[in-house]
């Protein structure tokens, strides 16, 4: 029996990021790779599709390509973004499952999430900085602005796979936990113990704000200066999923009224250039682009790959990544990882 056809064009991902060697080994023996090329690549997808039972990267498809793919049965993103580059229509229509890998990244983001809060409401990483410059305050003088997590009245903007990887966490420290998500029904929020609040309420009342939305045509920007300006003293705001959800422009200045407290794992533009302002601004702890970025996250990808392509070669339904929304998906509006 001929091996499947596997088109492997993971860009900006390579295979050896995402395989490790046993379980590349374990792709090609099962699978045949036909590696795109990257001095010509439209002329491969012409020349190639044809052959591909599963695609493994984010290609851009139109209709006309895709109608010679008679035997794909899935598109699987590795760059975790669903892009608008594709006609997700005609996938839908002919049963071409078209997933992504961003579960992978849930736990870690979640984790270090975890870890940015307690930085800024104990002020470790600015005591640390302190001490290395003979700065230090002790006892209750370095303490003056900090405060416990327990009990926190906390905000999940997004209840997707970052939030269910987060509240967990969140759980032992505080049960009021409260969620604005437009895509997710009341009742299933109200299940789970949590309240469904509006932007509004969110931004009034919370003591700790989560971004962990996707971007879509819907929401870039939707947290602007009016939202930024309702939100108490002293509370705490982290960017954790994509920067265009939030006016960066709008944000730096409600930062440097001074009570406001800020981390973000990303930004509108990355790198960021080495004289962007924000360098500058206080009360912002800041990580680049970094928070999903483990090596066992990234090779946690081939294995969800494999475990997928492996139900979807038996016509059944994957399970381990995920997938594409047809109400949803035309709707996204992320930028493509420029670094990994």
């Amino acid at each position: 029996m001929s091996k499947l056809v596997v088109i492997s064009d993971p860009f900006p991902r390579t295979l050896e990021l995402i395989f490790t060697k046993k379980k590349l080994k374990e792709l090609k023996s099962k699978y045949k790779v036909l590696t795109v090329s990257k001095k010509n690549p439209k002329k491969f997808y012409e020349n190639n599709i044809h052959k591909a039972t599963f695609i493994m990267g984010q290609p851009s498809l139109d209709k006309k390509l895709l109608s010679k793919a008679k035997k794909l049965k899935a598109i699987i993103n590795v760059e975790s973004n669903f892009m608008n580059n594709m006609d997700y229509d005609y996938c839908f229509k002919k049963g071409i499952h078209v997933i992504a890998t961003s579960p992978v990244f849930s736990k870690p983001v979640a984790e270090i999430a975890l870890g940015m809060t307690l930085s800024l409401l104990r002020n470790i990483h600015t005591a640390h900085s302190d001490f290395i410059k003979g700065k230090e305050s002790y006892g209750l003088e370095s303490n003056l602005k900090a405060s416990l997590l327990s009990e926190k009245k906390i905000g999940l903007l997004g209840f997707g796979d970052l939030a269910k990887s987060l509240y967990p966490l969140l759980l032992p420290f505080t049960k009021d936990i409260n969620v604005y998500d437009p895509w997710i029904p009341k009742k299933k929020i109200k299940k789970l113990g949590f309240n469904s609040m509006s932007l509004n309420q969110m931004f009034k009342n919370c003591e700790i704000i989560y971004v962990l939305a996707t971007v879509t045509t819907k929401n870039k920007n939707l947290i602007d200066k009016k939202l930024l300006n309702k939100m108490k003293s002293n509370s705490l705001f982290i960017i954790m999923s994509r920067a265009a959800v939030v006016n960066f422009k709008d944000l730096i200045k409600r930062v440097k009224k001074g009570d406001l407290f800020v981390a973000t794992d990303v930004f509108p533009e990355e790198p960021v250039t080495k004289n962007n302002p924000i360098r500058k601004v206080k009360n912002i702890l800041f990580s680049a682009h970094r928070a999903g970025a483990l090596e066992s996250a990234f090779f946690n990808m081939g294995n969800i790959v494999l475990k997928d392509m492996n139900l979807i070669s038996k016509n059944l339904q994957p399970k381990f990544c995920k997938r594409a929304e047809h109400k949803t998906v035309g709707l996204l509006a992320s930028k493509p990882v420029a670094i990994n």
